[in-house]
């Protein structure tokens, strides 16, 4: 088998090696699957750069997410069989034509469905699930802001808000991706980098889903009514700071909180962290999967894909997710 390891922590050019390597076998509650594809996340770009705190040793094999068919079980998987396609959530490793990975974090697909659509489902839709059905529910007719609406995770959103009939404020970076989210039904659409969201909302959010942290999630925290819920699945601001005081400061921009400020008015602090669910909450992170693929099936949300690249262009595809280039999904396929 092969794999893109990552070797060293900088730009994609210098960063990633394709190795050969021994394919292992699968233990327990694990299956070998061999892949059409893995996808592209922004914690491989945060990996890369050396601001991912939970990325292995290098040199590392990341990845969190494949496409592909199952060719060997191990002991005790009973969800799926040898020949079935699959999604998989990798704890890392996904960047490989093979991986063996837990059976918990896998979930049947159709054999037509595209694998674009398909890797998309892997960690943005079941997260984007996770955070608006499972950590915290978002309610017919709620008033909903979603940071970073254009991405993968941000459009899962607000396919799934736009199900429940809410009203949606989605930001993103360009006036063509201001497009992008009206063709996805979002209500209001802000330029961030033209405007600044809280002073265009004039009303109390009932949800913010916020991948940004930093000052983005102090001011969205602000717009929060009696009753909302803050649900912070990431950090991507963090990519300014490029040194330990930037960090320092980036740190003390989300602000500081008292939990009498959360029970006087009934706010909620929600943190998504797909990993530690995979890692602890196996079952859960499964059931996540599996629902994602149903609503998948039935036609229910339509991932976008962004782009599919071959293996000779990670480097291009690292390069225009780091730069804020792409909209919803993307991947490599070998």
């Amino acid at each position: 088998m092969k794999a893109f390891f990552l070797v060293k922590n900088g730009s994609p050019e210098v960063a990633f090696e394709l190795r050969d390597l021994k394919l292992p076998k699968p233990g327990n509650l694990e299956v070998s699957i061999e892949v059409e594809g893995f996808g592209l996340n922004f914690a491989d770009v945060t990996a890369r750069l050396g601001l991912y705190r939970d990325c292995p040793p290098l040199p590392a094999v990341v990845g969190y997410e494949v496409v592909g068919r199952i060719t060997e079980t191990g002991a005790d998987v009973k969800n799926v069989k040898t020949g079935d396609r699959v999604i998989a959530f990798t704890r890392f490793g996904g960047y490989a034509t093979h991986v063996v990975t837990d059976a918990r974090g896998v979930a049947k697909i159709g054999e037509e469905y595209p694998v674009g659509k398909a890797l998309a489902l892997g960690v943005q839709y079941t997260t984007a699930y996770f955070s608006a059905e499972i950590a915290s529910s978002v309610y017919p007719g709620e008033k909903v802001l979603i940071q970073a609406a254009a991405g993968g995770v941000g459009t899962a959103l607000v396919q799934l808000c736009k199900t429940k009939g809410c009203k949606i404020y989605g930001t993103a970076g360009s006036d063509e991706k201001l497009e992008y989210l009206k063709l996805h039904g979002v209500d209001v659409p802000i330029n961030y980098r033209t405007h600044d969201f809280s002073q265009v909302i004039d009303e109390k959010i009932d949800v913010v889903y916020d991948s940004i942290g930093g000052s983005t999630f102090k001011k969205g925290f602000k717009l929060l009514g009696e009753g909302g819920r803050m649900v912070s699945y990431g950090a991507a601001s963090q990519l300014e700071a490029s040194n330990f005081f930037g960090k320092v400061k980036f740190g003390l921009s989300f602000g500081f909180y008292h939990p009498v400020q959360f029970i006087m008015n009934s706010k909620s602090l929600i943190g998504v962290n797909m990993l530690r669910i995979a890692d602890h909450k196996k079952d859960l992170l499964q059931y996540a999967m599996e629902q994602v693929a149903q609503l998948a099936a039935e036609g229910k949300i339509d991932p976008h894909v962004g782009g599919l690249y071959s293996a000779d262009q990670l480097n291009e595809a690292h390069s225009a997710l780091e730069n804020r280039l792409t909209m919803g999904k993307i991947g490599v396929v070998w």
